[in-house]
């Protein structure tokens, strides 16, 4: 049980409920289709698709109690049968809902925000927390004003830490995130150029991950990229800086890759992580400076860094027929995150042929053809081969003319990167694959395997 329909009648005083009947909630689901024996079902409002639609086979699937739009009529037949909480806006009451029961169950609650890395940051911190404490996170993408939301009503009520990553397109989007999550622990992981088409600038960008602290109480700590200049302004909270610099609280120091992963120093202490690149290292200190706040032993912080579990597609390593190591990293890209994937291509050892599948990045306004122009300058020696694909990606082509040394080509259709990687096999060929979301270049993966 996560609480019952008495509690919910404390939050939203209007409604229409079975007589002398209280149901225990076990589910929250906005999907109609899902199972929700002793639900509640959350109909929301779409562009194309109205939830209040969906309440029948809500029900049908066992749904108990609804969130309802006070202006929809209910089914007549539905009355006396499920739970109407009459609300002005169901999207608005499911955050006000999320928020009460955060309050409820009380956990320590971590929010995690920035350009780059913060779902790498996010199954870190939660390798590291269970090792000591019940602990619930994010599910995959759901880090938005609909999946933050759902992400603590899903949580289970012995939950000890909750670690919420926090995404945004624009302003004001992590203040609302903040304000219903209400960190103890607010982390800024990374500055970079993600969503610039809408903030205009790294420091639009910048200001609006800071709205992270909107929601904080007056003993809440901030962590932060302390290697960011934009970042390093006065704070009204307590704060710790993280990075390479040797002025910052947490200092990163000594990182080494191979294939095995990163190892790297923080401060005085020496840890390794299964992940591979530089910038995992400061991605893990940011997960295990939270540890320290919350006392995990220092044995337990080793063995949650030993036993993380990666969102797919994050630098996953697949072996194909032939022994060819592919790394699919193709669940998202901004140009920091795509030159620090190229970075570790060219520091892995033993690899003879080193080549990138790279897509467009998307959502880089005016910015777009600079910075994939700075991609392709920032590609040298020893890569070998580079295949782009998408529109924008072009300009990466065009900046690799200049390097004889490096085979490259530009196609419009993905399949034909295939056909340019028929003959390429062996275990001394690593390929990465890196693009926006929304280039789906991971499709490409199955035909690679088979190589």
């Amino acid at each position: 049980m996560l609480f019952t329909t008495t509690w919910m009648k404390s939050i939203f005083k209007e409604g229409s409920y079975p007589e002398q009947v209280e149901h225990d909630i076990q589910v929250v689901e906005m999907d109609s289709r899902k199972p929700l024996t002793n639900g509640l079902f959350i109909p929301l409002l779409g562009e194309r698709v109205d939830g209040h639609s969906y309440i029948e086979q809500a029900y049908k699937q066992g749904a108990v109690a609804t969130l309802w739009n006070k202006e929809k009529d209910i089914p007549t037949h539905l009355i006396g049968k499920m739970h109407f909480f009459l609300v002005e806006d169901t999207l608005m009451a499911l955050q006000q809902l999320a928020h009460a029961y955060r309050l409820l169950i009380q956990p320590t609650v971590i929010g995690i925000t920035g350009s780059n890395g913060k779902t790498t940051t996010k199954d870190i911190t939660q390798a590291i927390m269970e090792t000591t404490y019940h602990t619930h996170a994010t599910d995959g993408n759901y880090n938005n004003h609909v999946g933050l939301p759902l992400t603590i009503l899903s949580m289970p009520t012995n939950t000890e830490v909750l670690i919420l990553e926090m995404g945004m397109n624009d302003f004001g989007e992590i203040h609302a995130l903040s304000k219903i999550a209400e960190p103890d622990y607010g982390c800024i992981v990374h500055i970079g150029e993600s969503h610039i088409e809408h903030l205009h600038s790294r420091e639009g960008i910048a200001q609006a991950k800071m709205e992270i602290i909107d929601g904080f109480y007056d003993d809440s700590v901030l962590l932060f990229d302390g290697d960011e200049p934009l970042l390093r302004v006065p704070f009204t909270h307590e704060n710790i800086s993280i990075g390479y610099d040797a002025t910052n609280d947490e200092v990163v120091s000594d990182v080494h890759i191979d294939l095995t992963g990163t190892k790297f120093h923080v401060n005085e202490e020496g840890y390794s992580i299964p992940l591979l690149g530089k910038h995992h290292a400061k991605n893990a200190t940011f997960a295990i400076t939270l540890a320290k706040q919350l006392q995990v032993p220092e044995d337990a912080i080793h063995k949650g860094l030993s036993n993380i579990q990666v969102t797919s597609m994050r630098f996953e390593q697949i072996k194909t027929a032939s022994g060819m190591t592919v790394i699919n990293d193709a669940y998202n890209a901004s140009p920091t995150s795509m030159k620090a994937a190229i970075d570790v291509v060219k520091q892995m050892t033993g690899y003879k042929q080193r080549i990138l599948i790279l897509g467009d990045i998307l959502e880089l306004g005016d910015f777009s053809e600079s910075y994939h122009r700075s991609i392709g300058k920032a590609i040298e020696d020893p890569i070998t081969a580079v295949y782009t694909f998408g529109h924008e990606a072009k300009y990466m082509d065009e900046e690799l003319e200049s390097q004889d040394h490096i085979e490259h080509a530009f196609v419009t259709n993905k399949e034909d990167i295939c056909t340019l990687l028929k003959n390429t096999y062996g275990e001394e060929t690593i390929i990465l694959l890196k693009a926006s979301r929304g280039m789906e270049l991971e499709t490409i993966v199955p035909t690679l395997i088979t190589y």
